[in-house]
Order: structure tokens, then C-alpha cells, then sequence
């Protein structure tokens, strides 16, 4: 991947494979997700996606049997087989346990500590 300006993240981006559901109103799709990071996520297209790209969407990351992800989330690209989500909201525990995937992942507390510092200092 070349390092232009678009190409450029703020926060780095953790790959990571686990159960991600997408939920728009009554409506609902399990996705496979791509990447993970502090500020939103990226997942795949699925097939019978018919959802109003310009309203709020609910994302439900399934960490372990006890510790879950959950953001409200905004479209905010559409690349081919790929969707990017970028976060609204998101509750303290799930911050919390992305913090710690983050922080495992990256295995550099200076990096997470500027990727929190970008965020809002959580």
C-alpha cells in the first residue's frame, strides 16, 4: 500500500476475525469484518445489502463469549467489495476492550497513547 494523503489513517487498523453484525432499524447483517480500529471498521459487502447508506447503523463486534464491541457507526466509503464505517458512539466498555485489542496488537503503548490522545483522551 503506497502512503499518499489518501491513503494515509489516522489510527492504525487491526486486522482481526470475528463475528460482526451490522443493524439499521429492523434490519440486520452478519458481515465479515476486515479490520478494526479505534475510530471505526472496515467489512465486507454482504450479499443482500439493501441498507440506507445515509442513516445510523449499529455495530456489534463478538470479542469472546463475554466481551463484545458495540458502536454506532455512519457509512463513510464504499471501495469495491469493501465498506468503511467510521464511529459516532460507543459505550465505555466497549471502548475499553478495543483499547486492550488495540494495545495488544499494536505493542507500542506510545502508539495507542497518541491513537487515544487523537480520539478524545480515553
Amino acid at each position: 500500500m503506497t502512503d499518499t494523503p489518501s491513503n494515509r489513517r489516522r489510527f492504525q487498523r487491526i486486522e482481526f476475525d470475528a463475528a460482526t453484525e451490522l443493524a439499521q432499524g429492523t434490519r440486520r447483517w452478519a458481515v465479515e469484518l476486515h479490520d478494526l480500529s479505534l475510530k471505526g471498521l472496515l467489512v465486507r459487502r454482504p450479499l443482500a445489502w439493501d441498507a440506507d447508506a445515509a442513516r445510523a447503523f449499529e455495530a456489534r463486534v463478538r470479542l469472546s463469549d463475554d466481551a463484545e464491541v458495540r458502536m454506532e457507526v455512519t457509512m463513510a466509503h464504499e471501495e469495491g467489495e469493501l465498506i468503511g464505517f467510521v464511529c459516532q458512539h460507543i459505550d465505555l466498555d466497549s471502548i475499553a476492550h478495543l483499547r486492550r485489542l488495540v494495545e495488544l496488537n499494536l505493542g507500542d503503548e506510545t502508539l495507542l497513547e497518541r491513537e487515544l490522545a487523537a480520539l478524545g483522551g480515553f
